[in-house]
């Protein structure tokens, strides 16, 4: 039993001695660190919510191919009725003949260029920043790992280069041009024939935007359909996704107009209103504040309400988008953002010129950090936070308060022109 009561005593000795030291600790570097600093910096504080839903588009699928499928429309492409989406190989062969085609196409249409360029030093110039622009707009896509126009790029390369070659390289004269020409308008004839029979185009049955992404909600979740949803509904879909169609090599998404529903705090959605304008913020490839119109405030299960959204805009950069979570932002706050307590009230007494009365009169102030010295800039609140204020500086000039500015946090005696360390 002592030995329990010498244990608990040594417990308790502890943990006042880790006390003492913790608060001898924070006496020293008060004492050490006569002012505190941090950095202004611009901000915009929202008043929000989350959302949790589901993007929602008209599509029509496309079905797939038999054979070696090559698709030749970029992702969020606009595609017209009767233009080709992709082509479909019998082999391999046919594959290489494809592309052997493609190169002979680009160098008849570069033989035809440089057999009318006028050879002068303008036109030269003019094919020499052909080249460097279409390689530095190659190497920016590279670096942003955007992919989508790879294939063009490279080929807008080569045509630079060869063009180049063609009109003021070889030596080729322009006899030697056109013999060329008409040489490579025979084997092209030729070659199209003997690959005709192996290669298939597929084209668009309507006009729309081509998209390789098939999830399996193309049929479960249309246009007509997202506005006989709940609640549950919505959520069962975003539960339970149907996956990739197999069966589909793509689809054109039809519809000028493209969905957000999604499940909502109910005192989130009665601060909405059919028929009213809401601001998006949309994360991944979208990445941006998309302002979209409230078209239905649904049933509430649970204390979550089905609003459907709507928008045409953007409709090309949402080909991929599905499940999203987005805040939906009622207000927004802009300014600098400083902490709580870096902020002053100060009085100031001023003499009324006609009555000859002292006004008082109250400034909001900061203080910032300016060659050792305290300078006041004087600021009013936008908004208030947990622990900051969003402020605007007040006044013009030299002395206003700064996006980068540094401002003193804690300090004793501050007051304008106060020096706080040896210059």
């Amino acid at each position: 039993m002592k030995q329990g009561k010498s244990m608990i005593t040594f417990v308790i000795l502890a943990m006042a001695a880790a006390v003492t030291l913790y608060f001898a600790y924070y006496v020293f570097n008060a004492l050490s660190e006569p002012y505190r600093t941090t950095r202004v910096y611009a901000y915009t504080a929202n008043d929000g919510v989350a959302a949790d839903g589901l993007v929602v588009r008209d599509a029509l699928l496309l079905p797939t191919q038999n054979g070696i499928l090559e698709i030749t429309r970029a992702e969020g492409e606009k595609v017209g009725k009767g233009q080709q989406v992709a082509l479909v190989y019998q082999n391999s062969a046919a594959q290489a003949s494809q592309a052997q085609i493609e190169e002979m196409e680009m160098d008849i249409q570069l033989l035809e260029e440089a057999i009318a360029q006028s050879g002068s030093l303008e036109s030269a110039a003019r094919l020499d920043e052909d080249i460097l622009q279409a390689v530095v707009e190659l190497r920016s896509s590279y670096a942003q790992g955007d992919f989508t126009q790879l294939r063009t790029q490279v080929m807008g390369v080569k045509s630079s280069v060869l063009k180049r070659g063609y009109t003021y390289g070889d030596g080729l004269t322009s006899a030697d041009l056109s013999a060329r020409l008409r040489q490579l308008r025979a084997d092209l004839d030729l070659l199209t024939r003997q690959s005709a029979w192996a290669t298939t185009r597929v084209t668009a049955p309507v006009p729309g935007v081509f998209s390789s992404l098939v999830d399996g909600y193309e049929s479960r979740l249309t246009p007509e359909s997202v506005y006989q949803l709940t609640p549950s509904s919505l959520q069962e879909l975003i539960d339970n996704p149907a996956g990739e169609d197999g069966g589909s090599m793509g689809k054109l998404i039809t519809s000028d107009t493209w969905y957000f529903a999604a499940n909502l705090p109910q005192e989130a959605a009665e601060r909405l209103d059919e028929g009213d304008t809401a601001t998006l913020r949309f994360s991944g490839e979208l990445n941006r504040d998309v302002d979209m119109n409230v078209d239905r405030i649904g049933p509430t299960e649970e204390g979550k309400t089905l609003v459907v959204f709507s928008s045409n805009r953007y409709l090309t950069l949402t080909t991929l988008l599905r499940h999203q979570t987005v805040e939906l932002i009622f207000e927004s706050w802009s300014g600098l953002r400083i902490p709580k307590e870096a902020l002053h009230l100060i009085e100031e007494q001023q003499e009324n010129q006609e009555t000859g009365e002292t006004v008082s009169t109250n400034r909001l102030v900061v203080y910032a950090f300016i060659n050792g010295r305290s300078e006041m800039r004087e600021v009013s609140i936008v908004h208030e936070g947990s622990d900051y204020y969003v402020v605007h500086p007040v006044g013009t000039g030299r002395k206003v308060l700064r996006d980068g500015d540094t401002i003193i946090t804690q300090a004793t005696g501050l007051q304008d022109g106060l020096l706080l360390e040896a210059r």
